[in-house]
């Protein structure tokens, strides 16, 4: 395959509207002559948009009956999402992060790894408080496409990772944040199994302090 090539705007235009066309879920018939109309370009253009977008691994196609059926690959579907979020970023750079979602238990893994002391010097230093040994739990409501990249797009507090009893303990990040209007930290681990829950951490027990129980809806603000 040729080496993969820098896109030009033309061709993120064309990715899109590809998208819009249903590209992401179905193949499109179209021929370069109607994509070069619809973007304005001459049909040679619309070709060399057509195979850099080939060579990227962004987009499939096949050559039916002087039309081309395509198809945003799902390497096209990431690149689309990306550079949405980045976007999204630029303009809501001074917009804390809002979520919603219910209080779930989790394996008791935050207590194990938040009571050793490479974490909790850090914490002390970096976030200027001890947490209390164990994290609360909310699974998110879904409504949020790409929780954890919208989080991770923010400045967070960094907590390194480091080799303790014969074992390597991972980083983590954490981000300032308001769980049902008390203050602590969202953390997020550089290694973690959960895709829709966040793990939030503070001085003392939210579970207690707030009096959550399991299934109880949270609101959820990451301040920027």
């Amino acid at each position: 395959m040729p080496d993969k090539v820098r896109l030009t705007q033309g061709a993120w235009e064309l990715l899109k509207l590809l998208a819009s066309k249903g590209a992401i879920t179905e193949p499109v018939r179209m021929s370069s002559r109607e994509i070069g109309e619809l973007l304005s370009v001459s049909q040679q253009t619309a070709d060399n948009y057509l195979v850099a977008l080939e060579v990227q691994g962004y987009l499939s196609r096949t050559l039916i009956a002087r039309k081309q059926q395509l198809t945003v690959t799902a390497e096209g579907v990431k690149a689309l999402r990306s550079n949405f979020l980045d976007l999204k970023a630029i303009f809501e750079k001074a917009q804390n992060r809002t979520f919603s979602g219910t209080v779930v238990s989790g394996v008791g893994e935050g207590r194990y790894y938040l009571s050793k002391k490479g974490y909790t010097d850090q914490f002390v230093a970096h976030l200027g408080y001890l947490p209390f040994p164990g994290t609360l739990n909310v699974r998110l409501d879904g409504k949020s496409s790409s929780p954890l990249e919208e989080v991770r797009r923010l400045h967070g507090i960094r907590i390194e990772g480091f080799e303790a009893e014969g074992r390597t303990f991972g980083g983590a990040t954490c981000y300032p944040a308001r769980l049902a209007g008390a203050d602590c930290h969202l953390i997020l681990p550089d290694r973690t199994h959960y895709q829709n829950v966040f793990e939030f951490i503070a001085p003392k027990s939210l579970r207690k302090s707030l009096r959550l129980k399991d299934g109880t809806e949270v609101p959820i603000e990451v301040l920027a």
